[in-house]
């Protein structure tokens, strides 16, 4: 068994380095179309430009205006420097108005931008940066007819995963936004006291161990290896004490036990293509709690073997439960994340969905067949 998962690992290592290099690839080579189609659409423009005013006033008042995005960059995760230049040009290609570029700030990862952008009456909003500037942009355009478009630059870009967005093609990723299909998904709420201040999430919240795992990544390892270095953080956690927690779901008390660790899905995929609740559905109005509740490392596989299965939990130390609102109370404080972002401790954890309550645009079967035609297959890590 242990030869088994030394294997496992060596392959998944293996696929990492060549997803990695062929990553790198597309990237130099979105720099490359971005800048030659820049220069040359410059010059179209200017001749465009003449066209318009040679003519008749009475015909411009029929044309329609061009739509126009805003897009909410994370200047640190903008890592090449030339994503305002690849949204630039691939607007200019689709016909759509110059972006409005709002770059967010260490105090605020998107959430002042969001507004700015509804206040300026774009027709679109993207989310350019890791799972903290998706969710921050995703915290205002809740509610409005405003739809999201994501490019995903972070370590776990876990939204982008679950939509089925490419992750290395910035510029594919643009044209997706611009012109992918819309699609209705939930958002998670949550509480960490019963008055307490409300917080969205997109994909999953969690308490226990995989948030201690998130608060104690090394910065350094996971800018080099990506999200790898998550299990790093994992093997030192690995060993711990359970916590007893009371969970309610939809009001009624559905589990009281000693647990390591407890996930709460608005949808069920992660880093790896691992599927950790296989009923998860983004836009059902339903969140699903994955309950992890090994004994002891050996119980572990035990866990391992139920999540890289993909059917539904049937034992081996972990459960399933279903519903519409959540409350867990621990016993102690224990760490907690949000999308993947670490958020310190809590003893009480309310979550509630909402139905719908954001509209994201999504590769349409065109887009992925392009995308495919190109050689570039969807990566599903």
């Amino acid at each position: 068994m242990l030869f088994l998962l030394a294997l496992a690992v060596v392959i998944l290592c293996v696929g990492l380095f060549i997803g990695y290099w062929l990553g790198s690839r597309s990237r130099a080579a979105d720099r490359r179309a971005a800048q030659q189609s820049a220069a040359g659409r410059d010059q179209q423009l200017d001749v465009e430009d003449l066209t318009s005013a040679d003519s008749q006033s009475g015909q411009s008042a029929d044309i329609p205006p061009k739509p126009r995005a805003a897009v909410i960059m994370n200047p640190i995760k903008d890592v090449t420097g030339d994503f305002a230049a690849v949204a630039s040009a691939v607007c200019r290609q689709e016909g759509w108005q110059p972006p409005l570029i709002i770059e967010t700030t260490e105090d605020d990862p998107g959430e002042a931008m969001a507004r700015k952008a509804l206040d300026a009456g774009v027709d679109l909003v993207v989310a350019a940066g890791g799972d903290g500037t998706v969710r921050a942009a995703a915290e205002v355009l809740a509610g409005t007819d405003t739809p999201m478009g994501i490019i995903p630059m972070g370590t776990g870009n876990l939204l982008a995963r679950n939509i089925g967005l490419p992750l290395d093609r910035q510029e594919w990723a643009m044209r997706i936004a611009l012109w992918g299909q819309d699609k209705p998904i939930d958002i998670g709420h949550a509480q960490t006291a019963p008055d307490g201040e409300d917080s969205a999430f997109l994909v999953m919240a969690g308490l226990g161990f995989d948030a201690a795992v998130m608060a104690d990544t090394d910065s350094d390892l996971k800018s080099k290896v990506g999200w790898l270095a998550y299990f790093e953080a994992g093997a030192r956690k690995l060993v711990g004490s359970p916590t007893r927690v009371t969970i309610t779901v939809d009001g009624e008390q559905a589990l009281r036990a000693k647990v390591r660790s407890v996930v709460v899905g608005n949808c069920g995929k992660i880093q790896g293509g691992i599927i950790l609740m296989p009923e998860a559905d983004i836009a059902d109005g339903i969140l699903d709690l994955l309950v992890v509740a090994p004994k002891n490392a050996f119980q572990w596989i035990g866990v391992a073997a139920s999540v890289f299965s993909r059917q539904k939990r049937k034992g081996l130390h972990t459960q399933i439960l279903r519903g519409e609102s959540v409350v867990i109370e621990c016993e102690e404080k224990i760490d907690m994340q949000i999308d993947g972002d670490p958020l310190g401790e809590t003893d009480y954890l309310a979550m509630q969905v909402e139905h719908h309550g954001l509209i994201v645009r999504t590769p349409t079967r065109e887009q992925t067949r392009l995308i495919r035609q190109e050689g570039w297959p969807l990566p599903v890590a």
